[in-house]
């Protein structure tokens, strides 16, 4: 067993998790001051959610353990509560469990990314059975579409879901998605959708009404999601080894460009470069660069970063030109910045892109990946969310929300500037 490996897995796993507190806390400063504990409990409740979940049996519907199945159902009952990784099969190259937690972390910040679409209205505890229906229902098995990692004979992992290994069979080449474009980033984007379209718009919902309340928590946030995205992005090498590396380098270039592309286009439309545009300007590199961070010259990153840095902060306008209500912008910059990054590897795949020696193969099943998990995804959480809203109730009152949502669903402020009882 290489304890390097074993050591690299592990460490990345613990980078991975630090994003969803990461998370919690950019979108926490974007919401106004009387919703920020409502928000960053939502982040929060998916992880604790979630981490039971995989172990019991999230693992087991997306890793069903027959090498090159394609079947996105099939569960390995022998993986139910994790009974059957206690021990490594002998020769693997790391322990089962480390993969396991891991991917654990993936499903986490899956969940949690879809929250950000309906900050300031949603009731904890139906955003919690919508987590786990939705996790249970979508994102197991699309993690089994597009990572589905088989243990071989010799105990190593190898692919299986029909996103890669299905696609490979029936055109020659499967789909790039090295560490989750279209699993988190076009999976969380298209449930926000639909939640967003579920819930309805906050009230008095106009450009310019809704404003960050916490700049330097956005920062903040920012910077803890680039520091755990160099284990999401590098650690799904699962090895320490060249391809890791470059996945790091293409960490550092695709979200700088990014960065810059966005600044300049908010200087250009608004005038001004802001705080928030530089956090969230990085978080669209990172997420247009997850699919792709393997595959790509840091070159091609660069332009990469680039051209998601731009389009995304156009992007984020379309909630107000089409009339939805995505909060927090996951559409714009998850499900946007995924779409590019997953299609672009149909250009400049290293030795298969459209641009850089192959034809057009790899952009057509880069595009069958992306917009099946797309479709799947909002499909089923509009009927999750809307059975939700029907039933015991999705959305807060409207005096609620007015008021502030913390003190109502949590009994808590975020800022207590005194205390009253003094």
């Amino acid at each position: 067993m290489d304890q390097g490996n074993t050591a690299f897995i592990l460490i990345c796993a613990a980078l991975v998790l630090l994003m969803t507190p990461g998370l919690a806390f950019f979108y926490g400063g974007l919401v106004k001051a009387k919703s920020v504990i409502s928000m960053m409990m939502m982040s929060f409740g998916a992880l604790g959610l979630i981490g039971v979940l995989w172990v019991l049996y999230g693992y087991a519907i997306a890793f069903p353990g027959a090498e090159g199945t394609i079947a996105p159902w099939q569960i390995d009952w022998s993986a139910l509560g994790l009974n059957s990784l206690l021990e490594a099969p002998e020769g693997s190259a790391y322990p089962p469990l480390a993969f396991v937690a891991f991917q654990a972390t993936f499903a986490i910040i899956t969940v949690a990314l879809v929250s950000g679409a309906i900050a300031d209205r949603a009731k904890f505890g139906s955003w919690m059975i919508f987590a786990a229906l939705w996790a249970t229902i979508v994102y197991f098995p699309v993690a089994s579409w597009v990572f589905n990692f088989g243990l071989a004979d010799d105990g190593s992992f190898a692919y299986g879901g029909w996103i890669t290994h299905g696609l490979q069979e029936a055109f020659g080449l499967g789909a790039i998605d090295f560490a989750g474009g279209t699993a988190v980033h076009i999976n969380a984007g298209a449930a926000a959708l639909a939640l967003a379209l579920v819930l309805g718009k906050r009230v008095g919902f106009q450009k310019g009404v809704h404003v960050p309340h916490n700049p330097p928590f956005v920062l903040l946030g920012a910077g803890l999601l680039w520091f755990g995205w160099f284990g999401f992005n590098a650690g799904s090498e699962l090895a320490a080894d060249g391809i890791a590396a470059l996945a790091f380098v293409n960490t550092i270039a695709a979200p700088a460009a990014a960065l810059l592309a966005w600044l300049v286009v908010e200087k250009i439309k608004d005038g001004k470069p802001t705080s928030v545009g530089a956090a969230s300007g990085a978080v669209a590199g990172l997420v247009a660069i997850t699919p792709a961070c393997g595959s790509l010259h840091p070159i091609w990153a660069i332009l990469l970063g680039l051209i998601a840095g731009a389009v995304c902060a156009l992007a984020i306008e379309l909630k107000f030109k089409i009339g939805f209500d995505d909060s927090l912008d996951v559409v714009g910059i998850h499900l946007v910045g995924g779409l590019i990054g997953t299609l672009y590897l149909g250009f400049f795949a290293n030795g298969t892109g459209l641009f850089v020696g192959g034809d057009g193969t790899q952009l057509l099943v880069q595009a069958i990946a992306a917009f099946s998990v797309m479709i799947y995804s909002f499909v089923l959480a509009f009927i999750i969310g809307f059975a939700i809203e029907k039933t015991i109730g999705f959305r807060v009152k409207n005096e609620d929300e007015i008021a502030g949502i913390d003190t109502v669903v949590h009994g808590e402020e975020g800022y207590v500037l005194a205390d009253s009882k003094a």
